[in-house]
């Protein structure tokens, strides 16, 4: 009996890569679902879900406001936790020392990944003086400021680990601003469904994704190589950090706190 297929997107940063290649590859039980991957970048995939393209896909908070009609957030596949907020730095000593003046900030040329992100919605919320924003691909930002094009980034994934070794400075984590405020794990993204699928269908997805986590944690060294596959040249270290990072118990279950920062995110 042929398979159900399931569209499925996530990014190609290694934690979304860590969750799903269990899952992709078949190493573990997918019931009757056959998932076909869809890998781009997140806001990308962002856009992709505000056309309701894809199945089931990962999806940056923010763009879940304007999908709830659409989709449901999966208990499993969360980017969702403390200390793993985003990052807005500069090349400049000087613009670090001023960030603070509201005219000042009307002024920055700040870089962003994508408008839909969570990391946009959150410097919107902190920060609502910032208004000359620039989007690029997120893995751009480091570069441009290096150059000094622009005045300011704001980072999310890796780049939290590789800024500093560019000489690049810290301005605020946006991370540390969220939980001093709610007392709350931030959600930075999510795994999300089309509501037109079956309740059951949605139950069984999030119990193989869940298992697909499971299984990574449990057998890392096989999974690691589809990870690598899609880090490109990022260093093994910063890929190990990476997953430390992003995926943890709120990525197996989001349990009442997991459930309670993304009510809460939504409410804002």
């Amino acid at each position: 009996m042929s398979k159900k297929e399931i569209t499925l997107g996530f990014s190609p940063c290694p934690n979304d890569c860590f969750i799903f290649d269990a899952l992709i590859h078949q190493k573990i039980d997918t019931k009757e679902y056959s998932f076909i991957p869809v890998i781009e970048d997140v806001e990308t995939l962002n856009k992709m879900a505000l056309d309701c393209k894809l199945d089931v896909t990962k999806l940056s908070y923010h763009a879940y406001l304007y999908c709830q009609h659409n989709y449901v957030y999966l208990n499993s596949g969360s980017a969702l936790g403390y200390g793993c907020g985003p990052l807005i730095i500069t090349h400049s000593e000087d613009i670090k020392k001023n960030f603070s003046d509201l005219d000042f900030q009307k002024n920055l040329k700040i870089l962003i990944p994508g408008e839909l992100t969570t990391a946009n919605y959150l410097l919107k919320i902190f920060f609502p003086n910032i208004i000359n924003k620039t989007t690029v691909l997120f893995s751009e930002i480091e570069d441009l400021l290096v150059s000094k094009q622009f005045d300011a980034g704001l980072i999310i994934h890796e780049n939290r680990f590789t800024y500093k070794e560019k000489g690049l400075l810290l301005i605020h984590d946006l991370g540390e601003l969220w939980e001093k405020e709610t007392r709350l794990p931030i959600p930075l993204g999510g795994i999300m469904a089309k509501k037109f699928l079956s309740k059951e269908t949605i139950c069984e997805i999030e119990q193989i994704i869940r298992s697909s986590i499971v299984y990574a944690f449990e057998n890392t060294a096989d999974v690691m190589p589809f990870v690598k596959q899609h880090a490109q040249a990022m260093d093994e270290e910063v890929m190990k950090k990476h997953i430390d990072l992003y995926v943890n118990q709120f990525s197996i279950d989001l349990g009442e706190e997991g459930k309670k920062a993304i009510e809460y995110f939504c409410r804002i």
